[in-house]
Parts: structure tokens; sequence; C-alpha cells
């Protein structure tokens, strides 16, 4: 699916527009290890195979916040920006959850929902997207989040 652009009159009118799920992203040990290396979180149960056999996972897991971070890569084909945007800008979080731990080797994927549109003046417009990242062949979502940006028109 690609990014609609639509009049920046309509841009109120997105909520309540859901996505099709993004495309799969496979968590390698390998991702996991890069990110704990960029982050210094080198905890047990991410990088030490041995160790991590030997909790309740039976294995390594990503980091939560690694599985956050990919939501930029799970969302840049989905959603609706107004027309002439010049910039989207991360605006925070007003939720985040982490249910379900992600194992080495599983595939994540986001559905995302557009919850609110909040039109700040006539080129801004401060976009909340309600997203759940599935865990493949997992009832439990590994995460739930409210994300918002900024979304600038010229």
């Amino acid at each position: 699916m690609a990014v609609k652009v639509i009049p920046k009159d309509e841009m109120v009118n997105a909520v309540g527009t859901k996505f099709a799920p993004s495309e799969w992203i496979e968590v390698t040990q390998e991702r996991i290890n890069a990110f704990a290396d960029c982050t210094e979180d080198h905890q047990f149960i991410h990088v030490d195979l041995e160790k991590a056999a030997q909790t309740p996972f039976g294995g390594t897991i990503a980091h939560g916040f690694l599985t956050l971070s990919l939501l930029s890569k799970m969302v840049e084909s989905n959603g609706i920006v107004p027309e002439n945007i010049v910039m989207g800008l991360n605006y925070g979080f007003d939720k985040v959850r982490f249910l379900a731990p992600v194992r080495a080797g599983k595939r994540v994927r986001a559905h995302v929902t557009i919850a609110a549109v909040d039109r700040k003046d006539d080129n801004r417009f401060l976009v909340k997207q309600s997203i759940s990242v599935e865990i493949e062949g997992e009832d439990t979502p590994a995460l739930v989040a409210e994300w918002l940006a900024m979304m600038i028109a010229g």
C-alpha cells in the first residue's frame, strides 16, 4: 500500500481510517545484537543464547524498544498525509504498552488506524495513530501504542 495524499481540508475526515497490515519484518538475532550494541543494553535475555534458553521465554527476545523502533519501517508505506507536505515529525506517544515478547527469529507487522487529527493551523496537523504490532502465529500483540506525528504542509 502507498501513502495517500489528500487535500488539507480533508485531513480531519481521515479519523477512523484503517490500513492494511504492514509488510512482515523478521526480528533476527543479528538485529537484536545490533540494537543491543547501539543502546548498550546487553541484558542476557537479549544476547546470551544459553542463559536466555533457561528463562520462561525459552530463548532470546527482542528489546521492547527495538520493536517500538521498527514502527518507523512498518508504517512508512501506510498513511494519509496532507497535500504539499513539507515534512512529518515524530511528536511522541500518548501510550505504549509491551504486551508480549518478540522471540528471536519471529516476524512482526503493524496494524494502524488513524485515531485523531487535530488541525493546529492552516498547515500543521497533529495525527494520532493507534497501532498494534502483531507477532506472526501468536494471539497477543507485541505492543500497542498511540503514536503522534506532526505533519507540516506548505
